[in-house]
């Protein structure tokens, strides 16, 4: 059981009463894998495997106190039952159809949830071609510039709260990776930003306006796709401004989860790298949307920066200052969500010794983003209701969960999978007012 000094940091953040709301604009694979689980485990169908927050402990005090409750039972976090979902998408599919055409879950577990899919129906999307090249669909907003089809948002998110009873709301990216875009000037601060929006500016991605109208109405974003989106001066300050707190960016599941939990440990061993090539084929709507040189290129970004903030070459340059680090990733439609990882790994040892590690990882993309989703939105919201987090803007100890995490400026981003699981826990044992663990352990031998 919490300590009483724990019981008195609770009582800080507010309770998760009543529905908490979650607005999706992508209602493709991820999204309905997602959607569809949590019914799913709502009717007791299955499990909620995966999910760090549903299935996850937490130990509290020294070994021998034997206090190691569930996060869900430790954090006052929002209740399964509690959600209420909506989403935006260029294709007029409900979740249902659109879980179907997806391939990710078996028919016969979709028609235990068809009535509850069935009745989650997109929204109009907001959607430009420019950024998404491989992609079209009929069911899109319209308007004279981008602030305007933000306010359209709005009015949506409004009217979501209404219609569904939410009492708190959260946005969570599931769309298609967009085409790379650098921040410049039209993102240094957020008068610029709204000028660039309501100039129609190319340097403001549809994701951007989906963020934008969030932050504006107070409701927590996190960025589950690689695109720039809230990692720009203007969100970092709309989201302190508007107490909308902000995490991302690009689920980290497949191929990136295998590196983060692999290069940590050779260099706590002190195990020499010479090269890394990795490559992935996939056949679903990402794996298409990546066919473009555009988005592959905002992909990659996200995918290559792991290993150099890991493994600290300036610290290390005998055995991690000349690495040839390649990725690639092919569309091949046949394999569909089920995609495949194949990784060559040139290590060296002792005396300068080469040795060789294989990966081929056959892994389901959605399957392994949707607990990641579910648990965003759960501590997204908890943040949103906690006096310490709410303000600051970027979640940092979200880390856990993404491929190239955001960061304060000037601080470079955690990427080993170990710090960032201690960031996380220390940072619930913080907010619930229980010391931190830091496995020194000398206190059992005096």
């Amino acid at each position: 059981m919490p300590t009483d000094k724990s019981k008195a940091g609770a009582n800080e953040i507010a309770p998760a009463k009543g529905k908490l709301g979650i607005m999706i604009p992508g209602m493709g694979a991820v999204a309905t894998t997602f959607v569809a689980g949590v019914e799913a485990v709502r009717k007791g169908i299955s499990s909620p495997i995966g999910s760090l927050t549903q299935m996850g402990t937490i130990r509290l005090g020294k070994r021998t106190e034997g206090r190691s409750p569930k996060i869900k039972d430790f954090m006052p976090l929002a209740g399964l039952n509690d959600l209420v979902f909506t989403g935006w998408d260029i294709f007029e599919d409900d979740m249902y159809s659109a879980a179907g055409k997806a391939g990710v879950l078996d028919r016969s577990l979709l028609e235990q949830v068809k009535p509850f899919l069935s009745s989650i129906k997109p929204r109009k999307a907001v959607f430009d071609k420019n950024y998404v090249k491989k992609l079209d669909g009929p069911n899109v907003k319209k308007g004279k510039n981008k602030i305007e089809l933000a306010e359209q948002v709005r009015d949506d998110i409004r009217d979501f709260k209404q219609s569904s009873g939410a009492d708190r709301l959260v946005m969570i990216w599931c769309g298609s990776t967009e085409t790379f875009i650098e921040s410049g000037a039209a993102h240094k601060t957020v008068e610029a930003l709204e000028k660039a929006m309501h100039d129609n500016d190319e340097n403001i991605a549809p994701s951007m306006v989906y963020a934008y109208a969030a932050m504006k109405e107070g409701v927590p974003f996190a960025n589950g796709a690689p695109n720039l989106t809230v990692d720009i001066p203007a969100m970092h300050a709309l989201s302190k401004q508007m107490e909308a707190p902000i995490c991302g960016k690009d689920y980290k599941t497949g191929q990136t989860l295998i590196k983060t939990i692999l290069a940590p440990g050779f260099k706590a061993r002190m195990i020499g790298l010479h090269g890394w090539f990795s490559t992935n084929i996939l056949g679903n709507r990402d794996g298409e949307v990546l066919d473009d040189p555009g988005s592959f290129k905002t992909k990659e970004e996200s995918k290559l920066s792991v290993l150099e903030h890991i493994l600290q070459p300036e610290l290390y340059p005998e055995l991690y200052g000349n690495i040839c680090h390649k990725v690639r990733i092919n569309y091949y439609p046949p394999r569909g969500d089920n995609k495949e990882g194949w990784d060559n790994i040139d290590i060296f040892g002792w005396l300068g010794y080469p040795m060789q590690i294989k990966v081929d990882f056959l892994c389901r993309d959605s399957i392994l983003a949707a607990p990641l989703v579910l648990d965003l939105v759960l501590l997204l919201d908890l943040a949103k209701r906690s006096p310490a987090l709410r303000g600051i803007g970027i979640q940092e100890w979200l880390s856990f969960y993404f491929k190239s995490p955001m960061t304060a400026e000037g601080l470079y981003p955690e990427h080993d999978l170990f710090i960032q699981s201690m960031k996380l826990k220390n940072t619930m044992r913080h907010l619930m007012g229980e010391e931190m663990i830091t496995h020194l352990g000398l206190e059992y031998y005096d």
